[in-house]
């Protein structure tokens, strides 16, 4: 059985919290770069008392137009493989690390429904990708498709919560 949007909710600033955690421990900032979510991943880790000392920004690139203008998303990659599409999410994720001043990032890009589905990527597809890396080069980047079931706001809250938990794993495995 899933859990309610406020579960995941409640689950999500909890990882923030460690998230933070490892980030302080590491001296690394994070940052997003959010579309189907818009925003919600920001607001679970701002919502974490001193995020500022670990937080760089995000980027809520609901259009294909920022998606481009502002992550250097290619018009190719759009145009071939859509905006829910591995390919655009590692551009995103690249591309967010690349204008912000941080050491990792997540991107996500999705249908998080009622509507905009098709047979090929239903309602509740989610394209996830964390980069990570020093200076302006990620030295990794990592991407994962989930679908997942319920309402829209189960779907935005349940992939905040993966992208917490992925964001989290990357710095756990950086120990000293």
């Amino acid at each position: 059985m899933k859990d309610s949007a406020a579960q995941q909710l409640s689950l999500a600033k909890n990882l923030a919290t460690d998230l933070g955690a490892e980030l302080t421990r590491l001296e690394w900032k994070v940052t997003t770069a959010e579309s189907c979510t818009g925003g919600a991943i920001a607001a679970a880790i701002t919502s974490v008392a001193g995020s500022s000392g670990w937080f760089d920004g995000a980027l809520v690139s609901y259009a294909d137009r920022i998606k481009r203008g502002f992550l250097g998303v290619d018009q190719g990659a759009l145009d071939t493989d859509g905006a829910v599409s591995e390919t655009v999410v590692r551009q995103m994720a690249v591309g967010v690390l690349n204008r912000l001043d941080a050491n990792i990032s997540v991107a996500v890009s999705g249908i998080a429904g009622p509507d905009g589905g098709s047979e090929e990527k239903p309602v509740g597809t989610v394209w996830i990708a964390w980069a990570h890396g020093e200076g302006q080069e990620p030295l990794e980047v990592k991407a994962l498709c989930m679908q997942f079931a319920g309402s829209r706001a189960e779907v935005q809250a349940q992939t905040v919560v993966t992208a917490l938990e992925g964001l989290l794993a990357i710095t756990k495995s950086h120990a000293d």
